[in-house]
């Protein structure tokens, strides 16, 4: 469905965007350098570099953050789970890691999981713009999705569902345009904050 590629597209551009802001809010801590070789889609030499300077910081809680964002990017979506779990756990109050997390879960179409995760986002930091606009993606994933389902259901009643259905796509196909020129995004950088 063209829809949910958008939307999992957009929620990877928000995943990549938190990571490189966070790091770039810290560059002058030395994390730029992993940070342009996220930029430049080199995850897993990014992610080499990580689990380096963990080695002598293993509570780092941006190293740890990153290195989520490039096994995110390397494809190593259990280990990157369980890295921004981990986070949540330990940082409870971060929105990004559970942003993060809703990625993931989105990406599985684990859409509970990632509403969820969402919602303590939004609960530890109520003024996340980039949770609250995910948590409306995952919103409208989980409408057309049940619409879908009472049309399997009870085809007669396809005369009321199918314009809500219809309207529901054009709005998410509508935002597929906007999101390919869409060059910022500004979550907060909070894992720098975390280490106190």
């Amino acid at each position: 469905m063209r829809a949910s590629r958008f939307l999992l597209t957009r929620f990877l551009q928000l995943a990549a965007a938190t990571a490189l802001l966070a790091a770039s809010a810290a560059h002058a801590d030395g994390y730029g350098d992993i940070t342009a070789l996220l930029k430049d889609g080199k995850a897993s030499q990014a992610l080499v570099q990580v689990e380096q300077r963990l080695a002598s910081t293993p509570k780092d809680p941006q190293l740890r953050f990153l290195r989520g964002v490039a096994q995110s990017e390397s494809k190593q979506t259990q280990a990157a789970i369980e890295t921004f779990t981990e986070l949540t756990r330990e940082y409870p109050e971060l929105p990004e890691p559970y942003n993060n997390l809703a990625v993931l879960y989105a990406q599985d179409n684990q859409l509970d999981k990632a509403r969820a995760a969402l919602e303590m986002a939004i609960r530890t930091h109520p003024s996340y713009a980039t949770a609250h606009e995910n948590l409306g993606d995952v919103y409208a994933r989980l409408a057309a999705q049940a619409y879908d389902r009472a049309l399997q259901l009870d085809a007669a009643q396809g005369e009321a569902i199918k314009p809500k259905l219809a309207l529901l796509r054009e709005l998410l196909s509508a935002r597929t345009g906007a999101a390919a020129t869409a060059t910022t995004v500004a979550p907060a950088a909070a894992p720098a904050a975390a280490g106190k």
